[in-house]
């Protein structure tokens, strides 16, 4: 429970920070830190996504810079393929599942270690006079949206790593923009990931996710208030270095120990 609750606050400030890259511990923290099954693993983490991105969702919610008919679109067309990367994620046995993952982690700590590009000046998306340009927005936002779905169902990730960039570089909104619409699009996806999931909630410890997602919705809201004071760059890089270091973690112990991952 204690451990339970460590990771849970480190995961949720690093959403209500960052905006996106910090629910990529969960999965590792539940498996390998708390002792859950794949499978239960990945709902838990989703549960505590969900629970993260809204509380720094809420904490945003006045802010006025969440663009809400791109979040809606976005975010719809990654629930149908939510259920698509759950069905594909159970074709694959746990061991290659989470060398999967652990690959995945290294793509996510390397974007975070590139240095921000300039925003977009223009893009699909960009709102111009109150309204959005769809025609151009819709085809790139349903395609970002149905990605990032299969992510969330596959891996049990929010996806905030890739939404953030879609949005700012593919779509043209600012990064305030990004960030807070980003809130949005992992809640939903989040949501159709843990109902894809729910089949495995007979393996869930309740507990132990209730302190995981109760400390991370906590950290979350906190650090979403101070999010703005505090050096983003440096946070960016320290956590890229961590994310760096559990994925080769992941990846040893899944080759070297997969009699592990049917006991946990």
């Amino acid at each position: 429970m204690i451990l339970a609750g460590v990771f849970g606050l480190v995961i949720g400030a690093a959403l209500g920070l960052l905006g996106a890259g910090g629910s990529i511990l969960a999965v590792p923290a539940l498996v390998y830190g708390v002792g859950q099954p794949v499978e239960a693993a990945l709902f838990g983490s989703l549960l505590v996504v969900a629970v993260s991105a809204a509380g720094g969702l809420a904490a945003r919610l006045r802010s006025g810079v969440i663009r809400w008919p791109v979040a809606l679109v976005f975010g719809a067309a990654g629930v149908p393929t939510a259920f698509a990367g759950t069905a594909l994620g159970r074709l694959i046995a746990d061991q290659w599942l989470l060398v999967a993952f652990s690959v995945l982690m290294v793509l996510v700590a390397v974007r975070m270690l590139r240095p921000n590009p300039e925003e977009a000046t223009g893009g699909a998306c960009r709102i111009r006079d109150g309204r959005v340009d769809w025609r151009s927005c819709l085809p790139k936002a349903l395609a970002a949206g149905a990605g990032v779905g299969v992510l969330t169902g596959l891996f049990g990730v929010g996806g905030g790593f890739i939404i953030v960039p879609a949005l700012t570089l593919l779509l043209g909104l600012s990064a305030a923009e990004a960030i807070a619409t980003s809130l949005v699009i992992v809640t939903i996806t989040s949501l159709a990931g843990l109902s894809a999931h729910a089949a495995a909630a007979g393996g869930v410890d309740y507990a132990v996710i209730a302190a995981f997602a109760g400390t991370a919705l906590l950290a979350s809201l906190a650090a979403g208030r101070v999010a703005n004071r505090l050096p983003a760059a440096a946070l960016r890089r320290g956590f890229a270095y961590l994310i760096l270091a559990v994925a080769v973690g992941v990846a040893a112990a899944a080759l070297l120990a997969p009699a592990a991952l049917s006991t946990g």
